[in-house]
Order: C-alpha cells, then sequence, then structure tokens
C-alpha cells in the first residue's frame, strides 16, 4: 500500500512539473510576441524615416537641376540628376538613385511636370503608414496621409527654395 502512494505522489508531481512547464512556455511565447511585434514597429519607424529623408533629397535635387539650367526645366528621368545632359562638364545633383525603403527597389512611381519632365517621387508602396503628423518643415503636406504611396515629394518652384546641395546621409 504504502508503493502505490508513492506511485500516486510521483505522479501528481509530474503533473505538477507538466503543467508548470507548458505554463512558462505560454509566457515566453507571449513575451516573445510581444517583443516581435515592437521590433516590427521599430523597423517600420525607421523605413519610413528613411523614406522621409531620401524623397526629401531627391526632391531637393530636381529642385537643384530646374534652377541650374539655363532654361528652367524638370528632368526627363531620375538619371538625369547623375549626370545633368544640359552640361558641358560632369555636374551631379545626386551621388546615386536612392532605393525605395518601403519596397526594396529604385522603381519609384515619378510625378509629371507639366512639361513631361519629374517634378517628384512617391513610393509604389500601399502599406499603411504610422506617421502622420510632425514632418519636418517644407514636408506639412504629408500630414494626416494614409499609405506610403499618397506621400509625394515634389519640386514646385512656386513654393520650395532651392540651397546648396543634397547631402548623402546613407550608403544604401
Amino acid at each position: 500500500m504504502n508503493g502505490n502512494m508513492t506511485d500516486i505522489s510521483k505522479n501528481r508531481e509530474a503533473g505538477f512539473t507538466y503543467l508548470s512547464l507548458l505554463f512558462i512556455i505560454v509566457v515566453i511565447g507571449i513575451a516573445l510576441g510581444a517583443a516581435g511585434q515592437v521590433w516590427s514597429t521599430a523597423a517600420k519607424r525607421e523605413k519610413e524615416a528613411e523614406l522621409i529623408f531620401r524623397g526629401n533629397a531627391i526632391s531637393k535635387a530636381i529642385g537643384l537641376y530646374y534652377e541650374a539650367g539655363s532654361v528652367r526645366t524638370y528632368p526627363r528621368e531620375l538619371e538625369n540628376l547623375l549626370k545633368d545632359p544640359r552640361q558641358f562638364t560632369v555636374k551631379r545633383y545626386l551621388r546615386k538613385i536612392y532605393e525605395d525603403p518601403m519596397t526594396q527597389t529604385i522603381d519609384w512611381e515619378l510625378i509629371k511636370a507639366p512639361d513631361g519632365g519629374v517634378m517628384g517621387i512617391k513610393s509604389r508602396s500601399d502599406d499603411e503608414v504610422i506617421k502622420k503628423a510632425d514632418f519636418p518643415a517644407g514636408l506639412e503636406l504629408l500630414k494626416g496621409k494614409q499609405r506610403y504611396n499618397e506621400w509625394e515629394f515634389v519640386f514646385s518652384p512656386a513654393t520650395a527654395p532651392v540651397s546648396g546641395p543634397v547631402s548623402d546621409r546613407s550608403a544604401g
């Protein structure tokens, strides 16, 4: 009889250990899920900041191109910002065409000017934005937009003063 009581006690301890282990696994799973969500949001915010930087840099480069010509025209394609075909010497407004951080391609959607040139760009991503307010000066029109493909980075000579060369902040 004493042996049966020991077996029952061992079975209860084993059952308790098993339930404790299951509980710990569930808690760890929930914690990892929450950490993954926080990491994902942080990564998306970083991509948004990079999209703002790159879109603004391309827009400023378009403005520099526009202002540099004897006849004010927009570039026919983004590649004209790498080497101005209107100049006899090599004149660059961008070091390279930036990749869209949201789509990870250089396939920007081009915003055409009335003369047929490129006056701006926007992402092709239709993902929902996180940042909807508190944009840098000059980018107030991005406020309240719901999707990245609604964020337009446009040079308009009437509204955007151009000053100095575009800085290359990132390599990617």
